[in-house]
């Protein structure tokens, strides 16, 4: 592994552990020439999708992007970080074990909406005012009131 530090390609394996929600592994390594500490993850990937985004246009699954639109979605809100990397999980398998070599985004939007309204109301509603393109305030409210009368009383 190379080091973020000096770039030498040569790094020790401290300490390997999974992370809570066991679907990767986080290992400490030390560069073998500058002594630099740094962590790396090693996750599972089933196969290479490629996302068919809108105008045709094709892009490698990225789970970082998934990653920070979720986290976006849910800042300031009483969300763990563990409860985002689940979704994130759940989402990233769900797209690696469908067979397809080729998913929507409007699919992988699909599901991120699905998590969300299971997890927080408001992330849902922040999400979706991106994802479906709200315009006028009119539209959140029209989308807010269905999440409301949706949601089960006690419920964010």
């Amino acid at each position: 592994m190379r080091c973020p530090f000096c770039a030498h390609d040569d790094s020790q394996v401290k300490d390997s552990r999974p992370t809570e929600d066991s679907t990767s592994i986080r290992r400490r390594r030390q560069c073998s020439k500058c002594g630099a500490r740094f962590t790396t993850f090693e996750r599972v990937q089933l196969r290479e999708v490629t996302v068919v985004k809108s105008g045709d246009r094709r892009q490698p699954f990225d789970r970082s992007k998934l990653e920070q639109s979720i986290s976006l979605a849910c800042r300031k809100r009483d969300v763990a970080q563990e409860q985002i990397d689940q979704l994130v999980s759940g989402i990233q398998r769900q797209v690696e074990t469908a067979g397809e070599a080729e998913i929507p985004s409007q699919r992988i939007g699909e599901l991120v909406m699905d998590g969300l309204r299971q997890l927080d109301s408001v992330a849902y509603i922040r999400f979706a005012s991106v994802y479906r393109d709200f315009n006028e305030a009119r539209d959140f409210e029209e989308f807010a009131s269905s999440v409301q009368e949706a949601a089960p009383h006690g419920k964010n």
